[in-house]
């Protein structure tokens, strides 16, 4: 059972089968968002999504990084990303146009960030979810 279709700018549907989602500053005492606290906090989801899914390739979609106008601390302005931090597990039909739709899928675990709790859905999700080059980056499986 799958937690919704996303429809690919290629054309292709893919099947959202896992979603874990989590306050991208969630925890944080100290500092302030700046860039050496995102790039920790990106690479470390991004670590976290290869453990959990150790047998599927992870693609990172690169976050949009806000730079409101405040005044920069000790380790440089200030930089945002969305507030929602995102793993998800995708299968869909084989790459492989010699494999056989009914015995094989394709998978690929994607790492995100977005502003809203919705479950991205359909042509309404993101427009970077959405432009995922599947083809170049899924891995075929074997049901």
């Amino acid at each position: 059972m799958s937690l919704s279709h996303i429809a690919l700018s290629s054309g292709r549907s893919i099947e959202l089968t896992e979603l874990r989602m989590s306050s991208t500053y969630g925890g944080m005492l100290e500092g302030y968002p700046c860039k050496p606290v995102n790039d920790m906090k990106v690479s470390g989801l991004q670590r976290q999504a290869e453990r959990a899914f150790p047998s599927m390739p992870v693609h990172l979609v690169p976050p949009s990084r806000e730079y409101p106008d405040q005044t920069a601390g000790a380790f440089g302005p200030v930089e945002v990303l969305p507030s929602v931090a995102c793993i998800g597990a995708f299968r869909s039909t084989p790459v492989a146009p010699e494999l056989e739709p009914v015995l094989h899928r394709s998978a690929l675990t994607v790492v995100w960030f977005q502003t809203v709790l919705d479950v991205p859905s359909g042509e309404d999700a993101d427009l970077a979810l959405r432009s995922i080059r599947w083809e170049e980056l899924a891995q075929d499986y074997e049901l």
